[in-house]
């Protein structure tokens, strides 16, 4: 594909205006020609109140990124697919385990690429990380994920309902990342989620895996923590240790600091989106939801005092 991806943005909240709309103005690949909101509108480019209106106007649009809330990807996934645009999903890719496979089978049946984004396996530590423990005996993994909601999701109170993970929703981040760099798959042993008494979703967790052959995996996520946030994966190794730190910015082995390159998440998000289409292929990798899922069937869960943003 010579010429650039027409895309539009759907979802105009905090994520897309830090991460999204900036990634894409430094690209070459994509043109920005419309956004959908309920309540927000982008300089510069065609608004809409919704997809729909979106998906009805721009007949010629290629790709639509889904920056919404989990609880409604699902809906909007499928209408610009049967519009046939390209789809990348924002993390989580959806509120289920199962509508997100109907979203992958509809994309295969239209010729459409889907995109399940994981923007923390971007960070410049992750693969480094991934090429060094391919060939070490992994003893132990430790993850402690530990924020303060309310700088991160202020008056959000889609994250405290169904569909809305709860701290999950950071967590979900360092178990997209600890599935990237190990080299075997993880197993959930048990849970303990800590739900504040007028919430239906986890403010803290404490998740206990293994992995194929019996390595233990231990996370930790917090989101009363500050105002020195952790975002952290400690893998003990028969070659020392290696410490990934500030969500994988940062990179230390055996106590040596690691050079990495710059940080460029979200452009690297959209340059996978441009291959996939360029090529016609799809990445929908639900292995991290999946864990999620896992924690709320196994998890025990303990009440704790509400939560008052």
């Amino acid at each position: 594909m010579s010429q650039k991806i027409s895309i539009g943005i759907v979802g105009v909240g905090k994520i897309a205006r830090d991460q999204h709309l900036p990634a894409l103005a430094a690209l070459d690949g994509f043109d920005l020609v419309a956004c959908a909101s309920r309540n927000a509108t982008v300089d510069g480019v065609r608004n809409y109140p919704t997809i729909d209106a979106l998906l009805a106007a721009e007949p010629t649009l290629d790709a639509v990124s889904l920056c919404a809330t989990p609880q409604v990807r699902f809906d909007q996934a499928r209408a610009a697919l049967a519009a046939g645009k390209h789809v990348m999903l924002e993390k989580p890719p959806g509120a289920s385990l199962n509508e997100i496979e109907v979203l992958r089978a509809m994309a295969q049946s239209a010729g459409r690429t889907l995109f399940a984004t994981w923007h923390s396996r971007y960070a410049p530590a992750v693969d480094v990380s991934r090429e060094w423990l391919a060939s070490r005996t992994i003893r132990a993994v430790e993850v402690r994920w530990k924020e303060d909601v309310r700088r991160w999701h202020p008056g959000q109170a889609w994250v405290w309902e169904p569909g809305g993970l709860g701290v999950f929703d950071p967590g979900i981040n360092a178990l997209s990342i600890v599935t990237r760099i190990l080299p075997r798959e993880i197993i959930l042993r048990s849970a303990a989620l800590y739900v504040p008494a007028n919430t239906q979703t986890p403010i803290a967790a404490d998740l206990d895996f293994t992995d194929e052959t019996g390595v233990p995996v231990r996370a930790e996520f917090d989101w009363r923590h500050g105002p020195v946030e952790q975002w952290e994966i400690d893998v003990d190794t028969d070659d020392g240790l290696l410490h990934l730190s500030e969500g994988g910015k940062r990179l230390s082995i055996a106590g040596k600091t690691v050079e990495l390159a710059a940080e460029r998440e979200y452009p690297a998000l959209y340059e996978r989106f441009q291959w996939l289409i360029e090529h016609g292929a799809h990445d929908v990798d639900v292995r991290p939801l999946r864990h999620v899922a896992d924690s709320f069937l196994l998890g025990r869960r303990h009440e704790v005092e509400a939560f008052h943003d």
